[in-house]
């Protein structure tokens, strides 16, 4: 992971992110890049009869305020010893994090930006969900994988491995009696173990819900990193009737998330 991403902003969870990022970048010899969003859609208001009007002033202002945060940034990251660059977009957040992300191998993002799910849908890099004031540490102590046998999960396991290398414990979790997709937990332990990595195999018994199953055995091996697959069912269902991915990202005491579509 030598090409890190990272949401910039004024929000309580730059912090964490930036922590991060660093972390990341001297783990790996790697390059940080944060990015600046100033969507100019927020700015321009359609009457009904077609009339397209831009809030000039307030679009200017916004402009001058990201133009000065990220010198802030710059002068920031100047005075340390990881390369870095600053991006400025002009578009929502979703799409200019995916738009910058074409080239990235990892996305850091907070969850309390609530845009940490569709980004994982849009783009093809691993997104990690930071909580506000939890930065990942490295190299991670505990790592779990919630493994149900899917695509996603098997892409995020192999988005996973330089994080999981030096992992002083990484287990693998499925739940029993859910519909198993297509790969057995084995071809999960033999992936890792082809990297150097050894891993655990934890078959868990369904309890109220395949998520508060998940959670509950992450909370028990204090787990410092959650590696899943997002929507392995449908963003629809999921919002309708909850998943496991909803509930992580919702899950306020949840860690550290590695999510891919």
């Amino acid at each position: 992971m030598r090409s890190i991403l990272v949401q910039a902003g004024r929000d309580p969870g730059m912090t964490a992110r930036l922590d991060t990022a660093m972390d990341l970048a001297r783990a790996n010899e790697g390059h940080i890049t944060l990015l600046i969003d100033t969507p100019v859609d927020r700015y321009v208001t359609t009457d009904p009869y077609g009339g397209t009007y831009v809030a000039r002033e307030a679009l200017e202002a916004a402009l001058k305020d990201d133009d000065e945060l990220a010198k802030a940034f710059a002068g920031r990251l100047e005075r340390d010893d990881v390369p870095f660059d600053v991006a400025q977009y002009e578009l929502a957040p979703i799409d200019a994090l995916a738009s910058a992300a074409r080239l990235a191998d990892v996305i850091v993002v907070s969850r309390s930006s609530g845009i940490a799910g569709d980004l994982a849908l849009v783009s093809r890099s691993p997104v990690l969900a930071l909580p506000d004031h939890a930065p990942l540490r490295l190299p991670v102590g505990t790592a779990c994988i919630a493994w149900d046998g899917g695509d996603e999960a098997a892409h995020a396991l192999r988005a996973a491995a330089p994080l999981l290398s030096g992992c002083k414990g990484v287990h693998v979790l499925t739940v029993e009696n859910d519909k198993a997709q297509g790969f057995p937990p084995t071809d999960a332990l033999r992936y890792l173990s082809r990297h150097g990595i050894k891993a655990e195999l934890h078959e868990l018994s369904r309890g109220d819900s395949v998520e508060e199953t998940l959670a509950a055995r992450c909370a028990q091996l204090g787990a410092q990193l959650v590696v899943m697959g997002a929507y392995s069912h449908s963003r629809v269902r999921e919002f309708l009737f909850g998943g496991v991915t909803r509930f992580f990202l919702d899950e306020q005491a949840a860690p550290p998330l590695l999510l891919v579509h």
